[in-house]
């Protein structure tokens, strides 16, 4: 039985990139185990984790719920300075989604849930 996950991003300029996914994220880490090396728990048990490396061609996106999918866009496109990302939807699926690149090539993705009950339940994207 799985009980928890994380998933690594590697970025080549480390401070940098703990200011961005900060800023991305909305908080500081919550533990910083040694230099080149951050974790952010983004909900109970799922972990998100920076280290200074060689960014992995081709991964991703890695997708995180949010409630407003258009403020959150216009929040980083403010303070990260992104360009304008396209909000998808399409009729059979229940949710709209939108993706950037982070200054290293990391896909990430944002989706929203169009009815809040099912965000609710557990559903995933």
């Amino acid at each position: 039985m799985i009980v928890e996950m994380t998933i690594q991003i590697r970025v080549t300029n480390f401070t940098a990139g703990q200011q961005w996914y900060q800023t991305l994220l909305n908080k500081q880490p919550d533990y910083v185990p040694h230099e080149g090396f951050a974790e952010w728990e983004l909900i109970p048990g799922c972990w998100l984790q920076v280290a200074e490396g060689q960014p992995a061609e081709g991964s991703g996106p890695i997708r995180l719920g949010v409630i407003n999918i258009e403020a959150e866009r216009d929040r980083l496109m403010k303070q990260l300075q992104i360009e304008r990302f396209d909000i998808h939807t399409r009729e059979e699926v229940p949710v709209k989604w939108g993706t950037l690149t982070d200054p290293w090539g990391n896909r990430i993705g944002f989706f929203q849930y169009l009815n809040p009950i099912d965000s609710r339940s557990g559903g995933c994207f």
